[in-house]
């Protein structure tokens, strides 16, 4: 147990909770007026210059950047045209209802959708075509493509990505030194969410050998079309130790969210897509009386502590273009919204404020991070040619968006990373946060009568935050020699961690423990990965001078990942090292309240 001595506190503000309700616009505003290094300009998208010979700007001043139509197109991801819907295969999907999703004009005839198929496709199948497509991009000049071994499933299956660039070399170091935009794309985290892999491959076909080619002179891009292969072939959406990957992206006690976590912090993406689909009735259908009727659910990172101009580029270079490309095709949107299993409870709540998710651990890396999801839980392969289509033209749209903002990116990324290095040591960082109550209308289905069926309901929106719990920004976190799990996940995260080498003294705040409890909500999810329960403490803080030992660990916050690291190691939220057992007890952090003097050094 290191030494610390306490000395008398110096007049820190006490902490209170603080709630902005700012409307949308109005948080626009203050964005902009939040920064006093001027950025590029937000040119309406309508005045871009198109990416691409391939790309066709639209005439209205309202419309999303141009898209690259990749359909009809007469390929093998790509054929013909495709008879209206089938009725419904489920006792709440009437063929009123289904009427209302019509087919796209075109099939999309990857192995999964070919016709007859009963099963979707399978994990030797994408890596057949993810090594069919890096072939046929070899003989394209100038275009380089790989697939490349990230890692295994639980059931040792290979899990594979395919990145695809028109730089010299596909290695990370190479792709970074060329400063264009890398996007990574990724599917199935829940295995019983086929569309997304199904697009996903199309989308490899139309970057390797097909329309979107020409995008790859602007952007490089990265494919993972199944993260969860074991939970793809049990057709279940955990992992096979019964863990919902997608909550395990800050904790990472699963080798699948571990793969993804090594791909992100050797190739940096500046865009991140996770593509899923959610529950058409269950729940809905049974507190509503109605099916969810979008074809397409999208929201971007809505973590607490994420840069400003980050949630500025999600909506306006993003989600904007998105929302004018998926009307264009016909498709029908809303934000991705949830409702708890509790029945009684009639609730519903936009995505979470946890940093667990991909969409929020992203953000926290300084990604544009983006959720698409589209109706298919519950349904099988009912209207699977539209859902698939969904995705195409919302994943095209995005990789568009970022062909276009190339340069706009590649000065954003820097400037947000410099800002974020320099708040170490300054102001307050949010601890913990809750999204605004408020109400909002749903559209959804009679299930009978397949009609819009409004509902007004109370949401709760992550669009403005409450701040619940705030603390003054450390300078950084030291930890006991023996918190190397915690230093090995940070590390995988891509966050710098140093170690001691002679030992010496820090200033810094321990955690007092006031208060505890265990927590073993399974609307928690991914917040209990690693099994057990949460350790739910309530702390306060106390200045001492510490001996930090050799071989304990420094984090600094002057990092552009220090928000992540902070939502690591701040103990008294669910989602902490500490609550999920990760770091084993309170003395093993301290908050470093003054830039340490001490000898360290990188970690090999």
């Amino acid at each position: 147990m290191p030494r610390f001595q306490p000395i008398p506190p110096l007049g820190h503000p006490p902490l209170w909770v603080r709630a902005r309700a700012l409307t949308l616009p109005g948080l626009t505003l203050l964005l902009a007026a939040c920064t006093s290094v001027p950025l590029p300009p937000w040119t309406p998208p309508a005045t871009r210059h198109p990416a691409s010979p391939r790309v066709s700007p639209e005439t209205s001043a309202q419309a999303a950047p141009a898209v690259v139509q990749v359909f009809p197109v007469a390929s093998p991801a790509i054929i013909g045209a495709l008879p209206t819907a089938p009725a419904g295969q489920f006792a709440p999907d009437s063929a009123a209802v289904a009427a209302r999703f019509p087919a796209p004009s075109v099939i999309y005839n990857t192995p999964g959708l070919q016709a007859g198929r009963t099963t979707f496709t399978t994990q030797a199948e994408i890596s057949a075509w993810l090594h069919d497509q890096t072939a046929a991009a070899a003989r394209s000049a100038g275009i380089k493509a790989a697939v490349l071994s990230i890692g295994e499933s639980q059931r040792g299956v290979p899990l594979e990505a395919l990145i695809l660039t028109s730089a010299t070399s596909t290695d990370p170091t190479t792709l970074l030194a060329a400063g264009k935009p890398t996007v990574l794309l990724m599917g199935q985290q829940h295995g019983n969410e086929p569309a997304g892999s199904e697009a996903l491959l199309v989308i490899a076909r139309e970057l390797a050998q097909g329309l979107l080619q020409p995008m790859l002179q602007n952007i490089n891009v990265l494919i993972v079309p199944r993260a969860n292969p074991d939970g793809a072939a049990s057709n279940q959406r955990v992992t096979a130790n019964g863990l919902d990957m997608n909550h395990d992206h800050l904790l990472l006690d699963t080798p699948e969210a571990q793969a993804l976590a090594r791909l992100t912090r050797d190739y940096q993406p500046t865009v991140v897509v996770d593509a899923h689909e959610y529950v058409v009735a269950g729940r809905f259908l049974q507190k509503f009386g109605a099916l969810r009727k979008s074809d397409a659910l999208l929201e971007y990172a809505t973590a607490a502590n994420l840069p400003e101009f980050l949630t500025k580029a999600a909506e306006e270079w993003y989600r904007r273009p998105l929302l004018a490309a998926l009307k264009g095709q016909g498709l029908s949107t809303e934000w991705y919204y949830t409702t708890s299993m509790d029945l009684a409870n009639k609730k519903v709540s936009m995505g979470n404020t946890w940093p667990d998710t991909s969409r929020n651990v992203n953000g926290l890396k300084n990604a544009v991070s983006l959720l698409i999801e589209t109706r298919g839980v519950g349904i099988g392969r009912q209207h699977i040619q539209r859902r698939v289509h969904t995705h195409v033209t919302a994943i095209t749209s995005v990789l568009n968006s970022t062909a276009q903002r190339a340069s706009d990116l590649g000065q954003l990324r820097p400037y947000i990373e410099k800002e974020l290095s320099a708040e170490a040591c300054k102001g307050e960082a949010i601890v913990e946060a809750a999204p605004t109550p408020t109400q909002h209308e749903l559209v959804m289905l009679d299930p009978v009568t397949g009609a819009d069926k409004p509902i007004t309901v109370d949401w709760n929106s992550t669009l403005v935050l409450q701040t619940l719990k705030a603390r003054a920004r450390p300078c950084g976190y030291w930890l006991s020699a023996g918190s190397t799990k915690a230093a090995d996940r940070l590390r995988l995260l891509g966050v710098q961690v140093l170690r001691v080498v002679e030992p010496g003294s820090l200033l810094g705040d321990s955690y007092q423990e006031t208060s505890r409890a265990t927590d073993q909500d399974q609307e928690v999810r991914g917040a209990i990965a690693s099994g057990n329960s949460i350790v739910k403490v309530q702390v306060s803080l106390a200045r001492g001078v510490l001996d930090a030992p050799r071989g304990s660990y420094y984090v600094p916050l002057n990092q552009p990942l220090g928000n992540l690291a902070f939502a690591a190691l701040e103990p008294d939220t669910q989602s902490s090292y500490f609550a999920n057992h990760i770091l084993d007890s309170l003395p093993s952090t301290v908050r470093v309240m003054t830039e340490p003097t001490i000898k360290l050094e990188e970690l090999p």
